[in-house]
């Protein structure tokens, strides 16, 4: 596997605290300068919806992450993506001023992160293509212009299973969202509901991959304080988990919020609540190794899937390790 010597050229994390401005600029810190073609952003200190602008849609059309709703089309939260970060605009779920926000951000780029838009055709056994040049390890899709859920296909669980972004039940079992079939390097299928293939409708599907700076998979908990090691093959920047064998949040962690061990500050894809600050893990130069015995991280014996996404590689491609937290 290739390895990407700077991650920060195709992820990165900003934090603030708003100003009121009608618009304001955020430069991004890392080694790379980085133009995103998503941005998710959500605001820490008070209850928000999750943001989600894309690229491909634009930039005034958003849709949260937490919420079954449609898209919607606002021109006062965000303006633009820039050669190094973002332009934000203003109101609470972006740039009041005195709230913390934290944005995360990705660069298409094969084998890490694809984005696909498609037309519904109400089909069965509809394949899709998309340009990540390997098998999705997450697939997160939305239908556009009517209330639906966010079906994601994470590898670990196949693809005759699916969690939803939005909620927080355990992974269920329906053939018509993947159609039994598991997604390839070119194409994903999808099969006859409504949330992935309504005729004419539109969609929006985020594709993650595996790579030296990316992984989408799982681990089981268990049930210690001196919990599971989760081996990714870098420093992680970025970690998102869910518990798939019964009702649990889904959760996220990163190296701004949280910038040295133990990483504690969580946000919740699927609800608008405030930041949270829970004892959860350590960030490692290989990995990430859990510090909690709750259920929300590490019940034991149950399963849970994560995406995660690098500060740095283990070991860069002349031989330089990663540094520990």
């Amino acid at each position: 596997m290739a390895i990407i010597d700077d991650p920060t050229a195709y992820f990165q994390n900003i934090i603030w605290t708003g100003n009121g401005a009608t618009t304001r600029a955020l430069t991004f810190d890392g080694n790379s300068d980085l133009q995103p073609n998503l941005t998710w952003f959500k605001c820490r200190s008070n209850s928000a919806n999750n943001q989600l602008i894309d690229s491909v849609r634009g930039v005034n059309k958003i849709v949260n992450s937490n919420l079954d709703v449609a898209e919607v089309t606002d021109s006062t939260l965000f303006a633009s993506f820039n050669s190094n970060g973002i332009t934000i605009g203003n109101g609470g779920v972006v740039n009041d001023s005195g709230r913390t926000y934290c944005g995360w951000n990705w660069k298409e780029q094969e084998k890490v992160f694809d984005i696909v838009s498609y037309t519904g055709n109400g089909s069965a056994n509809r394949t899709i293509s998309h340009s990540l040049g390997v098998k999705p390890g997450v697939m997160i899709v939305k239908e556009l212009t009517n209330n639906q859920p966010f079906p994601v296909y994470n590898s670990s669980l196949g693809a005759t299973k699916y969690i939803y972004l939005n909620g927080n039940g355990a992974a269920g079992t329906y053939e018509p969202f993947w159609a039994n079939t598991e997604p390839t390097s070119s194409v994903f299928t999808v099969d006859t509901d409504s949330a992935v293939n309504r005729n004419n409708a539109p969609y929006i599907a985020y594709l993650f991959g595996d790579s030296s700076m990316s992984k989408c998979s799982s681990y089981v908990g268990n049930g210690n304080a001196n919990g599971t090691f989760v081996y990714t093959g870098f420093k992680p920047a970025f970690v998102m988990n869910k518990k798939t064998d019964g009702t649990m949040d889904w959760h996220i962690w990163d190296n701004k919020r949280s910038s040295f061990n133990v990483v504690n500050k969580l946000l919740y894809p699927n609800g608008a609540y405030a930041e949270d600050t829970l004892t959860s893990l350590d960030f490692v130069s290989n990995g990430f190794k859990i510090r909690d015995n709750r259920a929300f991280i590490n019940a034991s014996g149950s399963p849970y899937v994560y995406m995660a996404f690098a500060e740095n590689p283990f070991v860069t491609s002349t031989g330089i390790p990663a540094m520990a937290r």
